[in-house]
């Protein structure tokens, strides 16, 4: 068999494996867009919370890399036009995510939008409920790998964060930050707060 017939036939066993696990993510609820492509070993359950379902959401053109988690738990996660999501990545929509379109979001990152309530000592922690913190991440954002976004941050149009920070406060547009947690060290040429 020739290399160019074999790559052919791996690209028609990829495609077909994503038009399937489109097909199951859909069945479960999931709102997804044309041309997406999604990897094996994806979860994009909806799931619930009590009282309220859970929403998934991918705007068209979007590709989630092998075992990425979109779990909402009766929030949301929506996901913008041309957004790619690495492997391994993981978001939970409590408190509700947006990532705008065109952004590239690179492995094992996790991006949050609750916590827990801190009870008194004696008090045990995991029975207090969430606290729902929306998330949200502009357009055209770079997250390096394993980059984590804490609950109730919005990360602005055109941002860099780089790889292993740890965003707990709020970035401009243009930022570029690194570090844990993550502190604002440049900008992108042009950007609304360049100098």
């Amino acid at each position: 068999m020739n290399v160019t017939l074999y790559a052919r036939l791996l690209e028609h066993l990829r495609r077909a494996g994503s038009a399937c696990r489109i097909w199951h993510a859909c069945a479960a609820g999931a709102q997804i867009g044309s041309g997406c492509r999604i990897g094996p070993d994806c979860d994009l359950a909806p799931g619930f919370a009590p009282n309220r379902r859970g929403h998934v959401v991918l705007a068209d053109g979007c590709a989630l890399a092998a075992g990425v988690i979109l779990r909402p738990y009766g929030g949301s996660v929506r996901l913008g036009s041309q957004v790619y999501l690495g492997p391994g990545t993981m978001v939970y929509g409590h408190g509700g995510v947006v990532i705008g379109d065109h952004c590239l979001v690179a492995m094992h990152c996790r991006i949050l939008s609750s916590n827990h309530a801190i009870p008194p000592f004696g008090t045990g922690i995991r029975s207090q409920p969430d606290v729902l913190l929306p998330t949200k991440i502009g357009r055209d954002v770079w997250l390096g790998a394993g980059v984590t976004v804490l609950g109730g941050v919005t990360i602005g149009d055109g941002c860099i964060v780089g790889a292993g920070a740890v965003v707990t406060t709020d970035l401009p547009a243009g930022s570029i930050a690194f570090g844990v947690p993550a502190e604002i060290k440049g900008t992108r040429p042009g950007s609304p707060v360049s100098g």
